[in-house]
Protein backbone atom coordinates (compact mmCIF):
# COMPACT_ATOMS: atom_id res chain seq x y z
CA UNK A 1 0.00 0.00 0.00
CA UNK A 2 2.70 2.64 0.59
CA UNK A 3 5.42 1.20 -1.79
CA UNK A 4 7.37 2.92 -4.52
CA UNK A 5 4.66 4.53 -6.79
CA UNK A 6 7.90 4.35 -9.66
CA UNK A 7 7.38 1.67 -12.52
CA UNK A 8 9.68 -0.79 -12.38
CA UNK A 9 12.95 -0.27 -13.78
CA UNK A 10 15.32 -2.42 -15.22
CA UNK A 11 17.29 -2.00 -12.03
CA UNK A 12 14.24 -3.91 -10.16
CA UNK A 13 13.89 -7.83 -10.38
CA UNK A 14 11.15 -8.79 -12.26
CA UNK A 15 11.08 -5.62 -14.80
CA UNK A 16 9.30 -6.84 -18.16
CA UNK A 17 9.29 -4.36 -21.40
CA UNK A 18 6.41 -6.13 -22.61
CA UNK A 19 4.45 -4.47 -19.64
CA UNK A 20 5.46 -1.04 -20.20
CA UNK A 21 5.04 -0.22 -23.97
CA UNK A 22 7.81 2.03 -25.02
CA UNK A 23 10.05 1.88 -21.92
CA UNK A 24 12.29 -0.53 -23.72
CA UNK A 25 12.78 2.05 -26.44
CA UNK A 26 13.18 4.79 -23.83
CA UNK A 27 15.83 3.10 -22.09
CA UNK A 28 18.19 2.05 -25.34
CA UNK A 29 18.06 5.25 -26.44
CA UNK A 30 18.96 6.97 -23.12
CA UNK A 31 21.61 4.43 -22.74
CA UNK A 32 23.44 5.33 -26.34
CA UNK A 33 23.36 8.95 -25.58
CA UNK A 34 25.22 7.93 -22.20
CA UNK A 35 27.80 5.81 -24.30
CA UNK A 36 28.78 8.32 -27.05
CA UNK A 37 32.08 7.92 -27.25
CA UNK A 38 34.63 10.91 -25.66
CA UNK A 39 36.55 11.05 -28.62
CA UNK A 40 33.32 12.13 -30.69
CA UNK A 41 32.22 14.65 -28.54
CA UNK A 42 35.93 16.21 -28.37
CA UNK A 43 35.39 16.31 -31.95
CA UNK A 44 32.30 17.83 -31.96
CA UNK A 45 32.98 20.26 -29.35
CA UNK A 46 36.49 21.18 -31.71
CA UNK A 47 34.43 21.47 -34.85
CA UNK A 48 31.59 23.79 -33.45
CA UNK A 49 34.77 25.99 -32.05
CA UNK A 50 36.44 26.44 -35.28
CA UNK A 51 33.42 26.63 -36.76
CA UNK A 52 32.18 29.54 -34.78
CA UNK A 53 35.86 31.13 -35.05
CA UNK A 54 35.72 31.23 -38.56
CA UNK A 55 32.71 32.95 -39.09
CA UNK A 56 33.62 35.06 -36.28
CA UNK A 57 37.31 35.61 -38.27
CA UNK A 58 35.78 36.21 -41.54
CA UNK A 59 33.30 39.28 -39.38
CA UNK A 60 36.15 40.54 -38.50
CA UNK A 61 38.28 40.50 -41.69
CA UNK A 62 35.27 41.85 -43.39
CA UNK A 63 34.45 44.51 -41.08
CA UNK A 64 38.21 45.48 -40.75
CA UNK A 65 39.15 45.95 -44.49
CA UNK A 66 35.87 47.60 -44.96
CA UNK A 67 36.28 49.81 -42.49
CA UNK A 68 39.75 50.72 -43.82
CA UNK A 69 38.71 52.01 -47.30
CA UNK A 70 38.14 55.87 -47.77
CA UNK A 71 35.10 56.93 -50.53
CA UNK A 72 35.52 59.93 -53.49
CA UNK A 73 33.27 60.68 -56.54
CA UNK A 74 34.26 59.34 -59.57
CA UNK A 75 33.80 62.19 -61.37
CA UNK A 76 33.99 66.29 -61.13
CA UNK A 77 31.32 66.83 -63.29
CA UNK A 78 31.63 65.46 -66.17
CA UNK A 79 29.04 63.54 -68.19
CA UNK A 80 29.48 59.95 -69.04
CA UNK A 81 27.96 58.58 -72.41
CA UNK A 82 28.80 54.93 -71.77
CA UNK A 83 26.76 52.35 -68.76
CA UNK A 84 27.65 51.03 -66.12
CA UNK A 85 30.16 48.32 -66.04
CA UNK A 86 30.39 44.81 -65.15
CA UNK A 87 33.30 44.82 -63.05
CA UNK A 88 33.49 40.74 -63.40
CA UNK A 89 33.00 40.33 -67.50
CA UNK A 90 33.64 43.95 -68.77
CA UNK A 91 36.71 45.36 -70.11
CA UNK A 92 38.21 48.07 -67.09
CA UNK A 93 39.60 51.26 -67.02
CA UNK A 94 40.66 51.68 -63.78
CA UNK A 95 42.99 55.23 -63.13
CA UNK A 96 45.94 54.80 -60.75
CA UNK A 97 46.44 57.69 -58.80
CA UNK A 98 49.60 58.54 -56.18
CA UNK A 99 49.36 61.34 -53.91
CA UNK A 100 51.96 63.46 -52.66
CA UNK A 101 50.02 64.42 -49.89
CA UNK A 102 51.99 65.09 -46.51
CA UNK A 103 49.16 64.57 -44.01
CA UNK A 104 48.95 61.92 -41.43
CA UNK A 105 51.66 59.39 -41.86
CA UNK A 106 53.69 60.81 -44.67
CA UNK A 107 54.28 64.04 -42.58
CA UNK A 108 57.91 63.13 -42.60
CA UNK A 109 58.41 63.88 -46.43
CA UNK A 110 57.45 67.18 -45.69
CA UNK A 111 54.96 70.14 -44.62
CA UNK A 112 51.42 70.59 -45.32
CA UNK A 113 52.58 73.41 -47.64
CA UNK A 114 54.34 71.28 -49.98
CA UNK A 115 50.94 69.32 -51.30
CA UNK A 116 48.08 71.86 -50.66
CA UNK A 117 44.38 71.01 -51.16
CA UNK A 118 44.10 67.29 -52.36
CA UNK A 119 47.66 67.13 -52.66
CA UNK A 120 49.08 66.12 -56.78
CA UNK A 121 48.89 62.95 -58.31
CA UNK A 122 52.49 62.53 -59.05
CA UNK A 123 51.83 58.90 -60.30
CA UNK A 124 49.21 58.57 -63.09
CA UNK A 125 48.90 55.21 -64.39
CA UNK A 126 45.58 54.04 -66.14
CA UNK A 127 45.14 50.45 -65.58
CA UNK A 128 43.55 48.87 -68.70
CA UNK A 129 42.36 44.93 -68.37
CA UNK A 130 40.19 43.48 -71.25
CA UNK A 131 37.19 41.33 -70.89
CA UNK A 132 38.63 38.50 -71.54
CA UNK A 133 41.71 38.77 -69.22
CA UNK A 134 44.46 37.96 -71.66
CA UNK A 135 45.31 41.28 -71.56
CA UNK A 136 46.38 44.52 -69.29
CA UNK A 137 47.24 47.89 -70.75
CA UNK A 138 49.03 50.11 -67.80
CA UNK A 139 49.67 53.75 -69.56
CA UNK A 140 51.71 56.09 -67.47
CA UNK A 141 50.95 59.94 -67.78
CA UNK A 142 54.19 62.04 -67.02
CA UNK A 143 53.02 64.31 -64.03
CA UNK A 144 54.80 67.32 -65.92
CA UNK A 145 52.51 66.77 -68.97
CA UNK A 146 50.85 69.85 -70.33
CA UNK A 147 46.99 69.40 -70.96
CA UNK A 148 43.55 70.95 -70.43
CA UNK A 149 41.82 70.75 -67.05
CA UNK A 150 37.97 70.54 -67.87
CA UNK A 151 35.97 72.65 -65.41
CA UNK A 152 35.24 70.41 -62.50
CA UNK A 153 33.10 70.65 -59.14
CA UNK A 154 34.57 69.61 -55.45
CA UNK A 155 31.78 66.95 -54.64
CA UNK A 156 32.26 67.55 -51.28
CA UNK A 157 32.00 71.47 -51.01
CA UNK A 158 30.00 72.36 -54.12
CA UNK A 159 32.78 74.91 -55.20
CA UNK A 160 33.40 75.43 -59.10
CA UNK A 161 36.82 75.48 -61.19
CA UNK A 162 37.23 77.01 -64.62
CA UNK A 163 38.48 75.30 -67.13
CA UNK A 164 42.61 75.93 -67.38
CA UNK A 165 44.56 75.67 -69.92
CA UNK A 166 48.42 73.74 -70.68
CA UNK A 167 47.76 73.02 -66.83
CA UNK A 168 49.88 70.10 -65.18
CA UNK A 169 48.33 66.61 -65.52
CA UNK A 170 49.25 66.29 -61.89
CA UNK A 171 47.68 69.53 -60.59
CA UNK A 172 44.54 68.71 -62.08
CA UNK A 173 43.02 66.72 -58.72
CA UNK A 174 44.84 69.52 -56.46
CA UNK A 175 41.61 72.00 -55.93
CA UNK A 176 38.63 69.64 -57.21
CA UNK A 177 39.25 66.33 -55.75
CA UNK A 178 40.20 62.79 -57.28
CA UNK A 179 37.06 63.01 -59.71
CA UNK A 180 38.74 66.02 -61.42
CA UNK A 181 42.03 63.47 -62.67
CA UNK A 182 39.31 61.21 -63.79
CA UNK A 183 37.75 63.77 -66.05
CA UNK A 184 41.09 65.07 -66.98
CA UNK A 185 42.25 61.56 -68.64
CA UNK A 186 38.95 61.13 -69.74
CA UNK A 187 38.70 64.75 -72.00
CA UNK A 188 42.43 63.71 -72.93
CA UNK A 189 42.34 59.93 -74.49
CA UNK A 190 38.77 59.87 -75.26
CA UNK A 191 38.32 56.88 -73.11
CA UNK A 192 35.75 56.48 -70.15
CA UNK A 193 37.28 55.64 -66.63
CA UNK A 194 35.54 53.11 -64.82
CA UNK A 195 37.03 53.21 -61.68
CA UNK A 196 39.81 55.14 -59.59
CA UNK A 197 42.40 53.97 -57.08
CA UNK A 198 44.62 56.62 -54.85
CA UNK A 199 47.34 55.64 -52.79
CA UNK A 200 49.69 57.36 -50.54
CA UNK A 201 53.55 57.19 -49.81
CA UNK A 202 52.69 54.89 -47.02
CA UNK A 203 51.40 52.65 -49.25
CA UNK A 204 54.43 52.12 -50.79
CA UNK A 205 56.16 51.29 -47.88
CA UNK A 206 53.64 49.10 -46.32
CA UNK A 207 52.92 47.07 -49.52
CA UNK A 208 56.55 46.27 -50.21
CA UNK A 209 57.00 45.07 -46.44
CA UNK A 210 54.15 42.47 -46.88
CA UNK A 211 55.48 40.81 -50.16
CA UNK A 212 59.30 40.57 -48.24
CA UNK A 213 60.63 43.42 -50.98
CA UNK A 214 60.74 43.84 -54.49
CA UNK A 215 63.91 43.04 -56.71
CA UNK A 216 64.74 46.02 -58.57
CA UNK A 217 68.20 46.90 -60.62
CA UNK A 218 70.28 49.75 -61.45
CA UNK A 219 73.04 50.34 -63.67
CA UNK A 220 75.41 52.15 -61.73
CA UNK A 221 75.43 53.05 -57.56
CA UNK A 222 72.79 55.53 -56.60
CA UNK A 223 73.79 58.09 -54.21
CA UNK A 224 70.48 61.01 -54.23
CA UNK A 225 70.28 62.75 -51.15
CA UNK A 226 66.78 64.55 -51.75
CA UNK A 227 64.99 61.13 -52.32
CA UNK A 228 67.14 58.79 -50.12
CA UNK A 229 68.22 55.78 -52.10
CA UNK A 230 70.96 54.42 -51.60
CA UNK A 231 71.62 51.75 -54.20
CA UNK A 232 74.71 49.23 -54.96
CA UNK A 233 75.26 48.59 -58.62
CA UNK A 234 73.23 45.40 -60.20
CA UNK A 235 70.00 43.99 -58.33
CA UNK A 236 68.66 44.85 -54.71
CA UNK A 237 66.05 44.22 -53.10
CA UNK A 238 63.90 47.26 -51.78
CA UNK A 239 61.12 47.32 -49.24
CA UNK A 240 59.66 50.25 -46.47
CA UNK A 241 61.32 53.48 -47.04
CA UNK A 242 64.28 52.47 -49.89
CA UNK A 243 61.27 51.21 -51.96
CA UNK A 244 59.61 54.10 -51.73
CA UNK A 245 62.64 56.33 -52.20
CA UNK A 246 63.14 54.32 -55.51
CA UNK A 247 60.05 55.22 -56.70
CA UNK A 248 60.20 58.89 -55.15
CA UNK A 249 63.64 59.47 -57.03
CA UNK A 250 63.42 62.37 -60.25
CA UNK A 251 67.05 63.01 -60.33
CA UNK A 252 68.77 59.11 -60.33
CA UNK A 253 67.63 57.97 -63.61
CA UNK A 254 67.72 58.68 -67.24
CA UNK A 255 68.06 62.18 -68.16
CA UNK A 256 67.07 63.04 -64.59
CA UNK A 257 63.65 63.68 -65.78
CA UNK A 258 60.00 62.33 -65.06
CA UNK A 259 60.63 60.09 -68.12
CA UNK A 260 63.32 58.27 -65.89
CA UNK A 261 60.88 58.00 -62.83
CA UNK A 262 58.59 56.40 -65.32
CA UNK A 263 60.69 53.18 -66.21
CA UNK A 264 61.87 53.10 -62.96
CA UNK A 265 57.97 52.79 -61.56
CA UNK A 266 57.06 50.63 -64.57
CA UNK A 267 60.12 47.85 -63.97
CA UNK A 268 58.95 47.94 -59.99
CA UNK A 269 55.46 47.28 -60.68
CA UNK A 270 56.68 44.45 -63.68
CA UNK A 271 59.13 42.92 -60.85
CA UNK A 272 56.35 43.11 -58.32
CA UNK A 273 53.91 41.17 -60.83
CA UNK A 274 56.48 38.48 -61.40
CA UNK A 275 56.63 38.07 -57.61
CA UNK A 276 53.31 37.65 -56.43
CA UNK A 277 53.10 35.30 -59.23
CA UNK A 278 55.91 32.97 -58.54
CA UNK A 279 55.42 32.65 -55.28
CA UNK A 280 51.58 32.38 -55.62
CA UNK A 281 51.08 35.15 -52.77
CA UNK A 282 48.03 35.67 -54.18
CA UNK A 283 46.69 31.86 -53.29
CA UNK A 284 48.24 32.15 -49.77
CA UNK A 285 45.23 33.47 -47.20
CA UNK A 286 47.67 34.61 -44.99
CA UNK A 287 49.39 36.15 -47.00
CA UNK A 288 46.44 37.43 -49.07
CA UNK A 289 44.75 38.56 -45.96
CA UNK A 290 48.14 40.71 -45.15
CA UNK A 291 48.17 42.65 -48.28
CA UNK A 292 44.52 42.96 -48.52
CA UNK A 293 44.93 45.44 -44.72
CA UNK A 294 47.64 46.90 -46.25
CA UNK A 295 46.39 48.36 -49.57
CA UNK A 296 42.90 48.90 -48.05
CA UNK A 297 44.32 51.11 -44.81
CA UNK A 298 46.23 53.50 -47.29
CA UNK A 299 43.24 52.96 -50.05
CA UNK A 300 40.96 56.28 -51.51
CA UNK A 301 38.02 54.69 -54.26
CA UNK A 302 35.14 55.49 -56.15
CA UNK A 303 31.81 54.75 -54.30
CA UNK A 304 31.32 51.43 -57.38
CA UNK A 305 34.86 50.06 -55.59
CA UNK A 306 34.25 50.60 -52.63
CA UNK A 307 32.76 47.11 -51.14
CA UNK A 308 35.30 44.16 -50.43
CA UNK A 309 33.32 42.20 -52.50
CA UNK A 310 34.15 44.68 -55.24
CA UNK A 311 37.85 44.73 -54.89
CA UNK A 312 38.47 40.92 -54.42
CA UNK A 313 36.49 40.92 -58.04
CA UNK A 314 39.12 42.81 -59.55
CA UNK A 315 42.17 40.94 -57.63
CA UNK A 316 40.74 37.75 -58.88
CA UNK A 317 40.86 38.40 -62.63
CA UNK A 318 44.10 40.18 -62.41
CA UNK A 319 45.95 37.09 -60.49
CA UNK A 320 45.69 35.07 -63.28
CA UNK A 321 47.04 36.93 -65.92
CA UNK A 322 50.21 35.88 -68.12
CA UNK A 323 52.97 38.76 -66.69
CA UNK A 324 54.22 38.86 -70.20
CA UNK A 325 50.88 40.03 -71.04
CA UNK A 326 51.26 43.48 -69.14
CA UNK A 327 51.74 46.29 -71.22
CA UNK A 328 53.62 49.09 -69.67
CA UNK A 329 53.20 52.56 -72.04
CA UNK A 330 54.55 55.80 -71.56
CA UNK A 331 52.48 58.31 -72.99
CA UNK A 332 54.18 59.72 -76.46
CA UNK A 333 55.17 63.59 -75.38
CA UNK A 334 57.80 65.51 -76.96
CA UNK A 335 59.73 68.94 -74.75
CA UNK A 336 56.95 71.49 -74.60
CA UNK A 337 57.43 74.27 -76.92
CA UNK A 338 56.31 76.87 -74.84
CA UNK A 339 58.50 75.61 -72.04
CA UNK A 340 61.18 72.99 -72.35
CA UNK A 341 61.18 71.81 -68.55
CA UNK A 342 57.51 70.49 -69.34
CA UNK A 343 56.12 67.88 -71.81
CA UNK A 344 53.42 67.90 -74.70
CA UNK A 345 51.78 65.07 -76.41
CA UNK A 346 54.23 63.69 -79.40
CA UNK A 347 51.69 63.71 -82.07
CA UNK A 348 50.21 61.81 -84.25
CA UNK A 349 51.63 59.12 -81.89
CA UNK A 350 49.66 59.92 -78.70
CA UNK A 351 46.30 60.38 -81.03
CA UNK A 352 47.03 56.95 -82.44
CA UNK A 353 47.62 55.14 -78.92
CA UNK A 354 44.45 56.32 -77.69
CA UNK A 355 43.03 55.60 -81.08
CA UNK A 356 43.51 52.30 -80.63
CA UNK A 357 43.04 52.07 -76.88
CA UNK A 358 39.38 52.77 -77.55
CA UNK A 359 39.06 50.25 -80.21
CA UNK A 360 40.58 47.50 -78.09
CA UNK A 361 42.85 46.71 -75.40
CA UNK A 362 44.67 43.88 -77.22
CA UNK A 363 47.49 46.25 -78.82
CA UNK A 364 48.17 43.94 -81.45
CA UNK A 365 44.49 44.95 -82.79
CA UNK A 366 44.94 47.82 -85.99
CA UNK A 367 43.85 51.17 -85.72
CA UNK A 368 41.07 52.89 -87.03
CA UNK A 369 41.40 53.89 -90.50
CA UNK A 370 41.04 57.62 -89.00
CA UNK A 371 42.47 58.22 -85.43
CA UNK A 372 42.03 61.68 -85.45
CA UNK A 373 39.74 64.14 -87.06
CA UNK A 374 41.61 66.64 -89.33
CA UNK A 375 40.27 70.39 -89.24
CA UNK A 376 38.61 71.15 -92.34
CA UNK A 377 39.37 74.49 -94.87
CA UNK A 378 36.88 77.14 -94.24
CA UNK A 379 34.92 77.25 -97.63
CA UNK A 380 35.44 80.53 -97.02
CA UNK A 381 37.71 82.28 -95.38
CA UNK A 382 37.03 85.10 -92.96
CA UNK A 383 40.63 87.00 -93.55
CA UNK A 384 42.74 87.37 -96.50
CA UNK A 385 45.60 84.59 -96.58
CA UNK A 386 47.85 87.20 -98.48
CA UNK A 387 47.78 89.10 -95.67
CA UNK A 388 48.54 86.12 -92.36
CA UNK A 389 51.91 85.80 -91.21
CA UNK A 390 53.00 82.32 -91.84
CA UNK A 391 56.63 81.37 -91.16
CA UNK A 392 58.35 77.83 -92.25
CA UNK A 393 60.42 76.35 -90.03
CA UNK A 394 63.19 73.88 -91.87
CA UNK A 395 63.61 71.33 -89.13
CA UNK A 396 63.28 68.46 -91.98
CA UNK A 397 67.54 68.34 -92.11
CA UNK A 398 67.49 68.55 -96.13
CA UNK A 399 68.59 71.88 -97.26
CA UNK A 400 66.52 74.35 -99.11
CA UNK A 401 63.13 72.33 -98.16
CA UNK A 402 61.90 75.66 -96.68
CA UNK A 403 61.61 77.00 -100.31
CA UNK A 404 59.88 74.13 -101.89
CA UNK A 405 57.49 74.06 -98.61
CA UNK A 406 57.02 77.94 -99.19
CA UNK A 407 56.00 77.46 -102.80
CA UNK A 408 52.92 75.13 -101.77
CA UNK A 409 52.00 77.71 -99.26
CA UNK A 410 51.95 80.71 -101.74
CA UNK A 411 50.20 78.45 -104.08
CA UNK A 412 47.28 77.89 -101.41
CA UNK A 413 47.16 81.66 -101.36
CA UNK A 414 49.86 82.18 -98.45
CA UNK A 415 52.26 84.95 -99.65
CA UNK A 416 52.91 86.61 -96.62
CA UNK A 417 55.90 84.58 -95.77
CA UNK A 418 59.20 84.16 -93.65
CA UNK A 419 61.86 81.05 -94.11
CA UNK A 420 63.78 80.03 -90.97
CA UNK A 421 66.61 77.20 -90.85
CA UNK A 422 65.74 75.40 -87.49
CA UNK A 423 66.88 72.09 -85.94
CA UNK A 424 65.66 68.83 -86.98
CA UNK A 425 62.33 67.31 -85.56
CA UNK A 426 60.65 63.91 -86.11
CA UNK A 427 57.01 65.42 -86.49
CA UNK A 428 55.83 68.13 -88.45
CA UNK A 429 53.63 70.78 -86.39
CA UNK A 430 51.74 73.86 -86.91
CA UNK A 431 52.39 76.51 -84.18
CA UNK A 432 50.17 79.85 -83.22
CA UNK A 433 49.81 82.89 -81.49
CA UNK A 434 46.29 83.77 -79.68
CA UNK A 435 44.07 85.36 -82.35
CA UNK A 436 45.36 83.04 -85.26
CA UNK A 437 43.48 79.45 -84.38
CA UNK A 438 41.52 79.38 -87.91
CA UNK A 439 44.70 80.89 -89.80
CA UNK A 440 46.75 77.57 -88.05
CA UNK A 441 43.99 74.99 -88.71
CA UNK A 442 43.77 75.64 -92.23
CA UNK A 443 47.37 75.49 -93.03
CA UNK A 444 47.28 72.03 -91.05
CA UNK A 445 44.50 71.21 -93.53
CA UNK A 446 46.40 72.17 -96.50
CA UNK A 447 49.08 69.55 -95.32
CA UNK A 448 46.61 66.48 -93.71
CA UNK A 449 48.00 67.34 -90.53
CA UNK A 450 45.94 65.94 -87.57
CA UNK A 451 44.24 68.59 -84.54
CA UNK A 452 47.03 66.88 -82.57
CA UNK A 453 49.67 68.91 -84.33
CA UNK A 454 48.29 72.09 -84.14
CA UNK A 455 49.53 74.01 -80.99
CA UNK A 456 49.39 77.52 -79.81
CA UNK A 457 52.77 79.09 -78.21
CA UNK A 458 53.05 82.57 -76.80
CA UNK A 459 56.59 82.67 -78.58
CA UNK A 460 55.74 83.83 -82.34
CA UNK A 461 53.69 85.95 -84.53
CA UNK A 462 51.06 84.32 -86.28
CA UNK A 463 51.49 81.26 -87.80
CA UNK A 464 54.78 78.83 -88.15
CA UNK A 465 54.81 75.24 -90.30
CA UNK A 466 57.52 73.50 -88.41
CA UNK A 467 58.31 70.93 -91.10
CA UNK A 468 60.19 68.02 -89.35
CA UNK A 469 61.69 64.71 -90.72
CA UNK A 470 58.90 63.19 -91.74
CA UNK A 471 58.03 66.05 -94.60
CA UNK A 472 62.00 65.58 -96.10
CA UNK A 473 60.18 65.41 -99.22
CA UNK A 474 56.91 65.47 -101.36
CA UNK A 475 53.49 67.73 -100.79
CA UNK A 476 52.29 66.31 -97.36
CA UNK A 477 54.29 64.64 -94.15
CA UNK A 478 54.90 60.90 -94.49
CA UNK A 479 52.25 59.00 -92.08
CA UNK A 480 53.70 57.39 -89.57
CA UNK A 481 55.46 53.78 -90.27
CA UNK A 482 53.12 51.00 -88.94
CA UNK A 483 54.65 48.81 -85.90
CA UNK A 484 53.96 45.28 -84.78
CA UNK A 485 51.80 46.65 -81.50
CA UNK A 486 49.81 49.13 -84.00
CA UNK A 487 50.67 52.04 -81.07
CA UNK A 488 53.53 53.45 -82.27
CA UNK A 489 55.71 51.47 -80.90
CA UNK A 490 55.21 52.50 -77.25
CA UNK A 491 55.21 49.64 -75.31
CA UNK A 492 58.09 49.86 -73.27
CA UNK A 493 58.19 46.60 -71.53
CA UNK A 494 55.64 43.79 -70.07
CA UNK A 495 55.74 42.33 -66.54
CA UNK A 496 57.81 39.32 -67.76
CA UNK A 497 60.78 41.72 -68.49
CA UNK A 498 63.77 42.42 -66.67
CA UNK A 499 65.09 45.58 -66.66
CA UNK A 500 67.67 47.30 -65.55
CA UNK A 501 67.49 50.77 -64.72
CA UNK A 502 69.97 53.94 -66.62
CA UNK A 503 71.61 55.99 -63.69
CA UNK A 504 71.82 59.62 -64.45
CA UNK A 505 75.59 59.40 -63.55
CA UNK A 506 76.11 63.09 -63.76
CA UNK A 507 73.62 64.21 -60.82
CA UNK A 508 76.65 62.44 -58.44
Amino acid sequence: MFGSRKSPGPEQEGFNPAAYPGQGELYSASSRRRRLPRWLKAVTAVVSVLLLGALAFGGYWAWRLQANISISELTAGGQRTEGAVNDSTDRLQILVLGSDTRGGNNSQYGSASDSSGYGQSDVMMLLDISADNKHVNVVSFPRDLLVDVPSCTDSKTGEKYPAQQDAMINSAMKQAGLGCAVDTVNKLTGLEVDHFMMADFNAVKELSNAVGGVDVCVSDAVRDPDSGLNLPAGTSQVQGEQALAFLRTRHAFANGGDLGRIQAQQGFLASLSRKLKSEGTLGNPQKTLTIADTITRNLTVDSDLSSIPSLLTIANRLKNIDPANINFITTPTVPAPEDPNRLALDEPAASNLFAVLRNSADLSQPAPASPTETPAVPAAPAYDRSLQPVSVANGTGVTGRSNDIAGLLSDAGFTNLTKLQAQAQDRTMVYYSAGFEDVAADVAALFGLPAGSVQQVANIQGVQLYAGTDFAAGTKPAAPPASADSSGGVVAQTGSDQTCQSTNTTAY
